[in-house]
């Protein structure tokens, strides 16, 4: 559980347009960690995704303090003129969400982004966009949309009035690109691995169990096409091939796991795969989970195996297993579960 303490405690876990170099990672890192008032809880770096996902957690100002010196450091060491990765992104540092975690609202840790967004854009001159809660419009709610085309879009439409940042300049930043951030739920991110090298069969997985779905161009003339449901909501996918892994990934972000849980994504993947003549081999998870997630696995699965009442370890080991979660590196629950890694925090 997090800190039993009255202090607000909330999570940051930026996104950084680096996954290969190790020096630039640490130097980042270390712009965080030398930060009082915050815990460096996990790095995540992803090689053919050139991408690395930092969470850590703290007290309020802290956070928004670390958070700035890490977007900060990024912007010194990274230049997306040269960064080339098969995960979509617009900057240095791609993403900046805050999440509420003990002790403290969501409208709370909204004003918390603003203050982050605004010294990003005056101090760094980095172009900000508010995403998710805190958003200052519905289009820019989803990620998706303000990132759209990636970084390579940026200098087309950074003039444009509908593109005009929330903060900072309104125009090209060559080296550091654009940065979205904004306070948000809780997300789990996850890769499902495929056995297969065929990416087609990858991207069409996650056009069928992805919230938005896909549009059905059978009809002859575009006016006949026809947007076709997902099978899960509160679900985003990609398909993409990742070499040092030599098969193809369906990559979910899990937006609301007490709607779709990472076990009925999981399913949802298997179930399409089948159809499809392939197996699932594994999921990689990216940065932390909540432990209600994993507990929630562990009790689906242990229910239809028809297992007795279990203790909270026994659900662990069951989602772990049924889940895949230990295939391509071992599963540690004291390092991968928010709450267990948060436990001492003061």
């Amino acid at each position: 559980m997090p800190p039993n303490n009255k202090q607000p405690l909330i999570e940051c876990v930026p996104n950084f347009s680096e996954g290969r170099n190790p020096e630039t990672i640490q130097a980042i890192a270390t712009s965080i960690e030398q930060v009082h008032g915050v815990k460096l809880l996990h790095i995540d770096s992803g090689i053919a995704t050139n991408r690395t996902v930092i969470t850590f957690a703290g007290s309020p100002e802290a956070v928004i303090e670390a958070a700035f010196q890490s977007i900060k450091c990024a912007a010194r060491h990274i230049d997306m003129r040269e960064q080339k990765g098969v995960h979509p992104r617009f900057g240095a540092t791609d993403v900046c969400p805050l999440i509420p975690v003990a002790n403290i609202s969501m409208e709370e840790v909204v004003k918390y982004s603003l203050k982050l967004a605004k010294r990003v854009g005056d101090e760094l001159k980095i172009p900000v966009y508010l995403y998710e809660r805190s958003a200052s419009s519905p289009e820019r709610s989803n990620l998706a949309n303000l990132r759209k085309d990636n970084y390579e879009a940026i200098v087309k439409k950074i003039h444009l009035p509908e593109w005009k940042p929330d903060f900072g300049p309104q125009k090209l930043n060559a080296r550091s690109g654009n940065i979205a951030i904004g306070a948000r739920s809780f997300l789990i991110a996850c890769n499902i691995n495929l056995k297969s090298e065929d990416i087609a069969i990858a991207k069409a997985i996650a056009r069928e169990i992805r919230s938005s779905g896909y549009i059905d161009k059978s009809g002859i003339v575009p006016e006949k096409w026809k947007r076709m449901p997902g099978k899960c909501t509160a679900l985003k996918a990609i398909g993409w091939y990742i070499p040092e892994y030599n098969c193809v990934q369906v990559s979910m972000n899990i937006t609301d796991y007490t709607k779709t849980g990472i076990h009925h994504a999981y399913e949802a993947v298997k179930a399409a795969a089948k159809k499809r003549g392939v197996t699932v081999s594994g999921t990689e998870l990216i940065g932390l989970v909540p432990k209600t997630a994993i507990l929630d696995a562990g009790k689906y699965y242990a229910s239809a195996q028809k297992h007795s009442v279990l203790s909270e370890q026994e659900l662990i080991e069951i989602a772990v297993y049924n889940l895949r979660l230990d295939i391509l590196r071992e599963f540690k629950p004291e390092e991968r579960i928010l709450e267990y890694v948060l436990q001492g925090m003061e």
